[in-house]
C-alpha cells in the first residue's frame, strides 16, 4: 500500500484539527497555513474528508472545517479510504493494483500473510492516538 501525498497532507490537517478544542472550526487559510500546506491542494483533499463524513464543511459567515465526530472515534481506515479510495487495504503493499487475487504478483502469498495486520492497525489507530501521539512528529507525517 503506498500512500500519496494528498494522505499526508489530509493526515496532517486532521492531526491539526484533532488537537484544537472540540468543535472549533478553523478556515482552510488557517489549516493550511498552519501546517505549511499547499492551499488549493489541500482544499480538494479537505472536501473529499468532508464528503466521507470524517469532516463538517461550514459555508457563510462560519465558514471552514471542523471534525465531524470526536477524534477518538474517527479511525485512520476512514481518513485513508476516503482519500485512497475503498479498496486500500485490497491493494498490494509490494505492486499495488497490478496485483490481486486474480492476477497475483511474486510475493502475494506475504501480502495474503500480512494483510490482516496492517487492517487490525487502521481500524484500531484513531485520529486522537495520532494527534496524542504524533502531535510534534505531526510535519513527518
Amino acid at each position: 500500500m503506498h500512500l500519496s501525498r494528498e494522505s499526508e497532507y489530509g493526515l496532517k490537517a486532521m492531526i491539526y484539527l484533532a488537537q484544537q478544542p472540540p468543535a472549533t472550526v478553523l478556515t482552510l487559510h488557517q489549516i493550511a497555513e498552519a501546517k505549511d500546506l499547499p492551499v488549493g491542494f489541500l482544499a480538494k483533499t479537505l472536501q473529499k474528508l468532508a464528503r466521507h463524513g470524517v469532516l463538517q464543511s461550514f459555508r457563510g459567515r462560519q465558514r471552514g472545517y471542523c471534525l465531524a465526530r470526536a477524534p477518538s472515534q474517527i479511525r485512520l481506515r476512514e481518513v485513508l479510504e476516503a482519500i485512497e479510495g475503498a479498496d486500500l487495504t485490497e491493494r498490494c503493499i509490494f505492486w499495488g493494483r497490478r496485483c490481486g487475487d486474480r492476477n497475483p504478483c511474486l510475493l502475494h502469498a506475504g501480502w495474503r500473510e500480512i494483510k490482516p495486520y496492517l487492517t487490525e492497525f487502521l481500524e484500531t489507530m484513531t485520529l486522537a492516538s495520532l494527534a496524542q501521539n504524533g502531535g510534534e512528529d505531526a510535519d513527518s507525517v
